[in-house]
């Protein structure tokens, strides 16, 4: 059905008893739902691991959890219960939940949104697996060390952003918050919950739109899908389009669906077609509610098309903080306000800056119609040589996995901010090879979304050009850009390290950053520094929707520019340069986001161009 979940999730939250003792009890992963699913979130039994000791002290089988939480949110979050803001090496969580003799029948899998970032879990004192990355999403199969009745699950998680060895994002790597930096994270941080089915299933559908020829593929990820008979439907408003039945190899099927009148993915129109796949081998079916976005995305003539047309990304910095929650959005209606926040003011996506949005944020922004440049928490994370190479790629490599079916997502980008020279977060010049790689490995994964190697600075190879500019002044945005040609350098602090090409289309993703207050006090705190800080203060609201209304109209006339992306939705802690307060509050009058609004809403230059 165009824009809305299956009635699956309708019926299950009907029938959610303790939907109020459990927090974020929607379905985490919209693209691959099933009715036989259950939520861990809720109060856990919990414990800090201070020296980190907790195995030998026989946490997994018996250990002493004097504390409790209440999970997805962080222990630093106040939605936690907990509130923690100092370092916080280990911790570790236990929680009891009960199976009946129908779930042990089939496969039980125990999924984990995020936890950062080194996992370890146990059920009933046995190990079920480990898994390194605080941002990606991972399963273990615990059918063989499940019980009927009740069952003891014990989570460990470590996390030491101070090592310069994990990808820790924005968040701080000093005791308190500085900069543009803020507060941490550690352990669970998106939901928990388990699945229940048959030993044959559907592991994953991974979806590739053909606008052009008005198709669709579906490649279905099996287990123990020898012999079985996949079925795979196209859906408009509930009724079946298009069908087809398969037989299966052991893990993968692969069906093409022509689609008579295709209707197109848009921000202007977000449709979305719905897709049911049936598994049935012998007398087990699995069945599983997917969608799809149909849509083109091409990058060519200095310009970024969609669906065929010159298109100018209106983007806005999003680093999905949050006051009570931290990384953990307080409730799905909020993942729901920030993007609509954005696009009532004109901007018609995002780049989700040095964090992985959960499935959740996507699944809102492809039926909301929001385009999103995928990015990963790269910072932190000593890019210096291959040992970085070896800890990046398989947290980047889940990340392309769990999101290539989402149509809102229009390009990856797995670095920010990377430099010739010794001032990238790790502290030194990264390996060209590092990003090379990732970049080539990032395109064999998904050739059908540009990929900017590097945010920012130096770029090594990429399909688009990208600048960091907090210049405050309009004219001298307007003299500087307004007729970049090939070979020139591109303004930055670091001048010599950026020539553009004069060939792929040029994204500004990164620039006003204009702070402002009413708090005054907050306002003369701030002292001038490098980045945006380093200009005159606004003195007034106005000034301040001059320097965002002349920047933003800049880069719309000229015609050297694909997009923009300002900085940023909201404040985040001691940064005053959001266009709303942290708390998700407007910051001013009606006036000042009118002219925000119309600015953002002219017609670009590259859009006017045939």
């Amino acid at each position: 059905m165009k824009n809305q979940e299956w009635n699956v999730e309708v019926d299950y939250d009907k029938n959610l008893m303790k939907k109020q003792e459990c927090p974020r009890a929607e379905h985490p992963r919209p693209q691959l739902m099933r009715d036989s699913w259950e939520p861990l979130n809720g109060v856990w039994d919990f414990a800090f691991d201070f020296s980190n000791s907790g195995c030998e002290s026989g946490f997994p089988e018996e250990g002493g959890f004097p504390l409790q939480i209440t999970v997805p949110f962080c222990p630093e979050s106040s939605l936690s219960g907990i509130g923690y803001t100092d370092f916080i090496p280990a911790v570790w969580y236990r929680r009891r939940f009960q199976i009946t003799p129908e779930k042990r029948r089939g496969c039980i899998l125990l999924h984990f949104g995020a936890v950062d970032y080194e996992c370890s879990v146990w059920i009933n004192g046995k190990s079920a697996g480990t898994h390194k990355g605080g941002y990606t999403s991972f399963c273990f199969d615990i059918s063989k060390l499940v019980t009927e009745g009740e069952n003891t699950l014990v989570v460990y998680a470590a996390d030491d952003i101070r090592s310069g060895k994990q990808c820790s994002g924005k968040q701080s790597a000093q005791r308190e918050s500085y900069g543009c930096y803020y507060t941490r994270t550690t352990g669970i941080w998106q939901s928990v919950w388990l699945e229940y089915l048959p030993c044959a299933y559907i592991k994953n559908l991974r979806m590739t739109p053909d606008a052009l020829n008005g198709s669709i593929e579906i490649e279905a990820e099996l287990v123990q899908g020898a012999g079985a008979e996949l079925t795979l439907m196209v859906l408009e408003n509930g009724t079946v389009i298009a069908q087809k039945t398969i037989c299966c190899a052991a893990h993968l099927a692969v069906c093409r669906f022509d689609l008579e009148s295709p209707h197109l993915w848009s921000p202007d129109d977000p449709y979305l077609y719905n897709v049911k796949a049936v598994l049935r081998q012998g007398e087990n079916t699995d069945t599983v509610y997917s969608y799809f976005g149909l849509r083109t995305v091409e990058w060519h003539d200095r310009k970024f098309y969609l669906n065929g047309k010159p298109l100018f990304q209106r983007l806005i910095l999003d680093q999905g903080f949050y006051p009570d929650g931290i990384y953990t959005a307080p409730s799905d209606d909020a993942l729901v306000q920030d993007i609509k926040l954005s696009k009532e003011l004109g901007f018609n996506g995002a780049r989700l800056h040095e964090k992985v949005f959960e499935e959740r944020y996507l699944y809102h922004a492809d039926r909301l119609g929001y385009m999103v440049w995928g990015e990963y928490a790269s910072w932190g994370l000593d890019i210096t040589g291959a040992e970085g190479l070896e800890r990046f790629l398989p947290e980047w490599l889940e990340v392309l996995r769990r999101d290539y079916s989402h149509p809102s997502i229009i390009g990856w980008c797995p670095f920010n901010e990377t430099d010739e020279l010794p001032l990238c977060a790790a502290g030194s010049a990264p390996d060209k090879e590092v990003v090379r790689t990732v970049y080539q490995v990032t395109k064999a994964m998904d050739p059908t979304r540009p990929v900017i190697d590097t945010s920012g600075y130096c770029h090594v190879t990429t399909d688009i050009y990208d600048l960091h500019d907090y210049e405050q002044e309009p004219e001298v945005f307007r003299s500087r850009y307004g007729k970049l040609r090939a070979g020139e350098a591109c303004y930055d602090e670091k001048e010599d390290s950026q020539r553009y090409d004069g060939r792929s289309p040029l994204l500004m993703s990164e620039f006003g950053g204009t702070f402002w207050s009413s708090d005054r006090s907050a306002m003369e705190a701030l002292q001038p520094e490098g980045g945006w800080l380093r200009w005159e203060k606004p003195q007034s609201e106005k000034e301040v929707c001059r320097r965002i209304a002349g920047l933003s109209g800049a880069l719309l006339a000229s015609k050297a520019f694909s997009g923009f992306c300002y900085t940023q939705l909201t404040d985040v802690e001691q940064e005053f340069n959001g266009l709303y307060t942290y708390e998700r509050n407007k910051k001013f009058s009606e006036e000042i986001y009118e002219e925000i609004r119309r600015t953002n809403l002219q017609i670009a230059a590259v859009e006017r161009q045939l």
